[in-house]
């Protein structure tokens, strides 16, 4: 086998993505998938799980879907325990399930919406990391790869509000989780990453925005990102991926507790 072939071989590999029904986990799913990884698509909609494990199996990688709900921890240890049960092992936890409520300024952000929002962005990271850890000792070995945004390193305010405060709150504790998990089990073969996205089209993220927004705020809320963005666009959900499959295989061993971000030159403004 050639070096470069060897350095991002996921063959025999297990992988774990949550979110993956849809969006950039879909996407990170597929990449793994072509790399070799038996990929585990989980999402709380099993309709979606179910797409995407299919995607994967028709272009002749190793793929099942699975239903959880990452806010609830006995949706998240049940899965964990079928997961220790058959294969076995998980190599790879992607923890990319999130969601967006609509934006609000904070003094006007309704406190449901900054609850609902932590229990997945950060609730769900923890929850599944906690969970997936002991699967993960038992080989001593495993790579963590945490979703975070460059909203999560800088302020955005171009169109207000743009995006909630709650958001950015929970993206940047995902960063502050990551580097936590890398220190803690470094010396037990498990490495933790994140990942920080910039404005990246395809995903559902800005469903609750767009539901109500007026066609004009929409309008200049895509003007801005386009303005902000030195590329001059959107990112492209399967640009992600070889970064995804550069932190899950072995060509990033002696990386952990580092945040990659992925923004098309928008924090270097």
């Amino acid at each position: 086998m050639e070096l470069r072939d060897r350095l991002f071989d996921l063959s025999g590999k297990v992988a774990l993505v949550t979110g993956a029904g849809s969006g950039l986990g879909r996407a990170f799913a597929r990449g793994l998938g072509a790399f070799g990884a038996r990929v585990i698509c989980a999402d709380r909609n099993e309709l979606w799980a179910q797409e995407t494990a299919n995607l994967l199996t028709e272009s002749g990688a190793q793929a099942e879907p699975v239903g959880v709900d990452v806010t609830d921890p006995d949706s998240v240890t049940g899965m964990a325990a079928k997961l220790a049960a058959s294969p076995g092992r998980v190599d790879i936890l992607i923890n990319n399930a999130g969601i967006a409520t609509k934006p609000a300024l904070v003094h006007e952000m309704p406190v449901e919406d900054w609850d609902r929002l932590m229990a997945v962005n950060l609730r769900g990271v923890f929850l599944c990391t906690r969970a997936i850890l002991p699967i993960m000792l038992v080989h001593a070995r495993g790579s963590i790869i945490n979703i975070s945004s460059i909203i999560g390193i800088v302020g955005f305010s171009q169109v207000p509000p743009g995006v909630g405060a709650n958001y950015a709150a929970s993206k940047a504790g995902v960063i502050g989780f990551t580097r936590q998990v890398a220190v803690e089990y470094a010396g037990r073969g498990i490495r933790a990453n994140a990942i920080a996205p910039g404005w990246h089209g395809g995903t559902r993220l800005g469903d609750e925005r767009r539901a109500t927004a007026l066609p004009e705020t929409l309008r200049q809320f895509e003007e801005a990102i386009v303005r902000g963005t030195p590329l001059g666009r959107r990112g492209k959900p399967e640009e992600l991926q070889g970064l995804v499959v550069y932190l899950a295989s072995d060509a990033s061993g002696y990386v952990t507790g580092q945040v990659f971000v992925h923004d098309g030159g928008w924090v270097a403004w």
